[in-house]
């Protein structure tokens, strides 16, 4: 009887003197990877905005597309800038000579959108 009290004694307390030791090395957990943005949508969509981008140097004032501020509706700042950027860039938009951070400000801000800050079309 002696031996097994002693022996149940010992095991709790080897239990109990591991525990603590292997909870305080326990590794933090990874940080999650920031995902690139990107544009949620088809770009091919945002031809319907190339007409008034191709004209915003002439028609001051004018506003986009209502099919063009739909395609941004329901979309963060960010990949609206984004999605616009990529319609530049792909030439999809039909406007060969854009000055890009002011067409996609323009474009942004009349369909009710910002520029986010720092944003630049790559």
């Amino acid at each position: 009887m002696i031996v097994s009290k002693a022996f149940s004694v010992f095991i709790l307390f080897n239990v109990m003197f591991f525990t603590c030791v292997s909870s305080h090395n326990v590794p933090c957990p990874p940080t999650p990877t920031k995902a690139p943005a990107k544009c949620p949508k088809d770009t091919l969509k945002f031809g319907v905005c190339g007409d008034w981008l191709g004209l915003v140097h002439e028609v001051i004032g004018a506003k986009p597309s209502s099919q063009c501020c739909a395609l941004l509706e329901g979309i963060a700042n960010v990949e609206a800038a984004l999605c616009l950027c990529t319609a530049i860039k792909a030439n999809v938009l039909g406007a060969l000579k854009l000055k890009v951070p002011i067409a996609i400000s323009l474009v942004l801000n009349s369909c009710g959108k910002k520029v986010p800050k720092g944003f630049t079309c790559a």
